[in-house]
């Protein structure tokens, strides 16, 4: 039986301050780095691995409120996850999120257009912060083999946005929405109705592989169970160490729970796979005793300007994330860093590593 497992991970960061002309006047100015209001926004991240299960986590790029009021957004570059060859082999090359514009194989039912994604984190006028996540997601489980990107689409959230605004201690927002959802059931797309509120989708028996290859897994066999909900904590929340909380924090997103089981040919099952993934993740926090500034702008992430200076978390990967093959490998070394308004963290020499470990039940 094909199992997970991991070796040990290092990882060292240097802090490099950045100078430029004015920094210290506009530091007077600035929001507190550590426990200040702060915005996070994220369009996609997946996480692999139960209980039992030593995954890892694939993290796309994160997008932080700068400290002084201004606007981070995400390069509209990222168009999937995975983008290249070494994000796919972290989680195995079954899977492909795509995230609104496409140009080489439209993944999406007919009728919903090819659009850029709006994934922004922004300090207000006011020192509010706010951040919010928009586009069209669509997953596919490429293992299947349509003719057509459209064949191994499972999964379409039309319209999907999520935002998040904390304009005070007690006036926190988070709000999730969608268009239109479409899943495929032993068939094609159809659209499939959204329960509203805290109620999640549940659906069984989806012709959806496990993300990555497992020895004598059979795709005539093997079904995945299907569990969409909104995301309703900060700890629901696939992130990187960076990406901090506050004393009041509120969140939005789209989490989708898939627990794969893996047959072969005679229908015998090998074992289940675990995938979390959350699209569209959001976040913002205030501190105890925060009090806006007089009106100066509004809400919803989008009115602040751009930032003077970068703030992205680049994106990441941990620990061993795709199921063994079986066969001894190990991963890219992948240096992850975090850009905090004006600080940069370089993490560098992130060693992870798979190998071979089989046994029998």
């Amino acid at each position: 039986m094909t199992r997970f497992v991991t070796k040990a991970a290092a990882l060292t960061a240097v802090l490099f301050p950045l100078v430029g002309a004015g920094a210290a006047g506009a530091q007077s100015q600035a929001v507190d780095e550590k426990t200040g209001p702060v915005s996070f926004a994220n369009i996609a991240s997946i996480r692999i691995g139960g209980e039992g299960q030593h995954g890892g986590a694939l993290i796309t790029e994160t997008q932080r409120s700068p400290l002084l009021p201004g606007q981070s957004k995400l390069g509209t570059d990222r168009v999937t996850v995975p983008k290249d060859d070494g994000e796919r082999a972290t989680f195995g090359g079954h899977y492909q999120i795509d995230l609104g514009r496409y140009s080489g194989g439209n993944p999406y039912p007919a009728g919903v257009a090819s659009r850029d994604h709006n994934v922004v984190a922004a300090l207000q006028a006011t020192t509010v912060p706010t951040a919010v996540a928009e586009t069209s997601y669509a997953l596919r489980d490429n293992w299947q083999g349509g003719a057509k990107a459209a064949d191994n689409t499972v999964l379409v959230l039309e319209g999907a946005k999520t935002a998040v605004d904390c304009t005070g201690p007690a006036k926190l927002t988070g709000t999730t929405s969608v268009t239109r959802l479409w899943v495929r059931q032993g068939g094609g797309l159809g659209i499939v109705p959204m329960p509203g509120g805290n109620a999640g989708l549940e659906l069984q028996n989806l012709r959806l592989g496990p993300p990555g290859d497992i020895t004598n897994a059979s795709k005539d066999t093997t079904v995945s169970d299907l569990k969409l909900t909104r995301v309703g904590a900060f700890d629901q929340l696939i992130r990187q160490d960076g990406w901090r909380g506050g004393d009041y924090t509120a969140v939005a997103g789209w989490r989708v729970e898939i627990t794969t089981h893996v047959k072969d040919a005679a229908g015998a099952a090998l074992q289940d796979v675990q995938t979390n993934i959350v699209l569209g993740g959001v976040s913002c926090s205030v501190p105890k005793g925060f009090v806006a500034k007089a009106s100066g702008g509004t809400g919803g992430g989008t009115s602040a300007t751009q930032a003077a200076v970068p703030t992205q978390v680049p994106a990441g990967y941990l620990g061993a994330a795709a199921p063994d093959t079986g066969s001894d490998g190990s991963r890219v070394p992948l240096g992850i860093g975090l850009l905090f308004g004006g600080v940069f963290f370089g993490a560098v020499a992130l060693l992870l590593g798979r190998r071979r470990k089989s046994g029998t039940d």
